[in-house]
C-alpha cells in the first residue's frame, strides 16, 4: 500500500511539472527567457553588441558600471552584430557590459491632458507639473493614409501675418517651408504665426535648437494663454541624435491624434534641417556612405516620410497645417536639405538677409516665395491682385540701382514709373510689427486698395530727374 502511495505521489508531481513546462512553452518566450548579450565595441555614439537578436527600432537595456541601466535603440546590424544608438547619456558603460532586449511597440502616450504641457522626445514631462495623465496611445511612426482618402486643400488659414495672408496664402492642411539663414528672423516670424493663427490645437516641435530658446519660446512667444491650446515637444541640440529624431516624430504623432479627433491643428517644427542632421549622424555612425555633401541617402528617404504625415485627413475630418523651418546654411538656397524640402512641400517662404539688414520685418522675399495651393483657396480677384503686386515689385527691384543713383528719367517707361510711385505702398503692405496681428479680411482689403488706387492720386516724389555725368563725377570726388 505504501509503495502504491509513493508511486501515486511521484506521478502527481510529474504531472505538475509537465503542466508547468507546458505553460512556459505556451507563454511569450520574451517574458520567460532572459536573453542577454554583451557589449563588444563603442565608436563615437555607436554601440556594437552580440549574443542576441532584436529587430530594427526595438529597445535594449545596457547595464552600466554603477548598476544604472542605459537605454539604446537598434539602428542596424551586420552578421551577428547589432548596432545600437544610446537614447541618453553613455557615461558608465564598460566593455562586455550586459545587454538585454526590451519589448517595444513604438507606442507613445497621447490625450487631451497633453495640452499645456512640455515634453521631451520620449514624451517625458519637462515642465515639473507631474506625470502625464493620459490613457490613449498611438504609433510613433504613424499610420499612412491613402492619398485618395485625403480631402483637398480648399479653405484658407488666417495666420495673422499680412504679407502671407495677402501674397502667399496658406490653406488648411498645407505643408509650408520657412527657409532662412541664421539670424534673419525665422523664430520671430514663427512666433507671430503661433500667436495669431486660427487653430484648435498648436503642436510645437523644437528640434535640435538652442536649449535657451525653449523657455523663451514658451514664456515670451506662446505665453500663458497660448499654452492652454499648445503642446511643446523639446529636444534641443545637446540631446542625442536619436532623441532629436524621436522628438520630430513625436510632435507629428501628437498632431495626428488631434487631427483624427476632427480638430484643426497647427504643427510648427523648428527645424527640419536639424532632423535631417540627426539622421545623418546616425547613418554615418553605422557606416552608411555619404552621397550629397555629406548626407547619406537615408536622410532624403526619411524627409518625405515625416512630411507626408501632415496634411488633411478624410473628408469632413480635421487637418494638420504644418510649417517647417529649413536652415539654409550660408544662405545657400541650393543646400541639399533645402532643395529636397522644397520639392516635397506645398510652398516655401524665403527670408532674405538683405531685407533684414535693411530693417524690413518680417524679411520675406516675396519674389522668391510661393504658395502652391493659393490658386485653389483665394478668389480670382485676390489672385490677380497678388500677381500684380509681384510684377510691380519685381519691376522696381530690377531697376533699383538705376533709380537709387538717379540715372532713370521719369517718363521713360510707364511700368517703371508705376513701380516707383507704388513702391512705398507696397513696402507698407509687407511690413508688420511683431506684436501686431492683421487678419485675413483686413489683409485682403489692404491688398485690394493698394492695387486699385489711381496713379494720379499717388505722390511721385520718389521719381528723381536723371543726374548728369558732371554731377556723378562731382559726387565721386566728394
Amino acid at each position: 500500500m505504501t509503495v502504491e502511495n509513493n508511486a501515486g505521489n511521484r506521478n502527481e508531481k510529474l504531472r505538475q511539472r509537465l503542466k508547468q513546462y507546458q505553460q512556459r512553452l505556451d507563454a511569450d518566450p520574451s517574458e520567460v527567457l532572459a536573453i542577454e548579450g554583451r557589449l563588444t565595441r563603442m565608436v563615437g555614439l555607436t554601440l556594437e553588441a552580440v549574443g542576441f537578436q532584436a529587430p530594427i527600432g526595438s529597445r535594449c537595456e545596457i547595464q552600466g558600471a554603477d548598476g544604472q541601466p542605459i537605454e539604446a535603440e537598434v539602428v542596424g546590424f551586420a552578421g551577428d552584430t547589432l548596432y545600437l544608438m544610446p537614447i541618453g547619456d553613455v557615461r558608465g558603460l564598460v566593455p562586455s557590459a550586459r545587454v538585454r532586449p526590451l519589448r517595444s511597440d513604438s507606442k507613445v502616450p497621447v490625450g487631451d491632458a497633453l495640452l499645456g504641457r512640455v515634453v521631451d522626445g520620449a514624451c517625458k514631462p519637462l515642465d515639473g507639473k507631474g506625470p502625464l495623465k493620459v490613457t490613449d496611445s498611438v504609433s510613433l511612426h504613424g499610420e499612412p493614409i491613402n492619398p485618395l482618402d485625403r480631402s483637398p486643400v480648399r479653405q484658407h488659414l488666417d495666420v495673422g501675418v499680412q504679407a502671407i495672408n495677402a501674397l502667399l496664402s496658406i490653406g488648411r492642411g498645407q505643408r509650408m517651408g520657412l527657409f532662412a539663414g541664421s539670424g534673419v528672423g525665422k523664430s520671430v516670424l514663427l512666433g507671430m504665426m503661433t500667436r495669431f493663427t486660427e487653430a484648435d490645437v498648436i503642436v510645437v516641435g523644437l528640434i535640435g535648437e538652442r536649449g535657451r530658446e525653449v523657455k523663451e519660446f514658451i514664456e515670451e512667444i506662446l505665453g500663458t494663454k497660448g499654452m492652454e491650446r499648445a503642446v511643446v515637444v523639446a529636444s534641443p541640440a545637446d540631446h542625442s541624435p536619436l532623441m532629436r529624431l524621436h522628438g520630430a516624430m513625436l510632435a507629428t504623432s501628437i498632431a495626428e491624434y488631434f487631427r483624427d479627433q476632427g480638430k484643426q491643428v497647427l504643427l510648427l517644427m523648428d527645424s527640419l534641417t536639424r532632423y535631417a542632421q540627426a539622421q545623418r549622424e546616425i547613418a554615418l555612425a553605422i557606416g552608411e556612405p555619404p552621397a550629397t555633401k555629406g548626407y547619406p541617402p537615408s536622410v532624403f528617404s526619411l524627409l518625405p516620410k515625416l512630411v507626408e504625415r501632415a496634411g488633411n485627413g478624410p473628408e469632413g475630418g480635421g487637418a494638420i497645417t504644418a510649417i517647417y523651418t529649413v536652415l539654409t546654411e550660408g544662405d545657400d538656397q541650393q543646400d541639399p536639405v533645402a532643395d529636397a524640402a522644397r520639392a516635397i512641400l506645398d510652398g516655401h517662404i524665403v527670408l532674405s538677409r538683405r531685407l533684414a539688414e535693411a530693417g524690413q520685418y518680417p524679411a520675406i522675399d516675396v519674389e522668391a516665395s510661393i504658395s502652391r495651393v493659393m490658386p485653389q483657396i483665394v478668389s480670382k480677384q485676390h489672385l490677380e491682385h497678388a500677381q500684380m503686386f509681384k510684377q510691380i515689385f519685381a519691376t522696381y527691384r530690377q531697376n533699383q540701382d538705376l533709380i537709387n543713383v538717379g540715372a532713370y528719367a521719369a517718363g521713360s517707361d510707364p511700368k517703371i514709373d508705376e513701380a516707383i510711385a507704388l513702391h512705398p505702398s507696397l513696402q507698407l503692405l509687407i511690413k508688420q510689427d511683431m506684436d501686431e496681428a492683421v487678419n485675413w479680411q483686413q489683409s485682403e482689403t489692404n491688398l485690394q486698395q493698394t492695387m486699385q488706387q489711381p496713379l494720379s492720386q499717388i505722390a511721385t516724389t520718389n521719381i528723381q530727374p536723371p543726374v548728369t555725368i558732371n554731377q556723378m563725377q562731382g559726387a565721386i570726388l566728394k
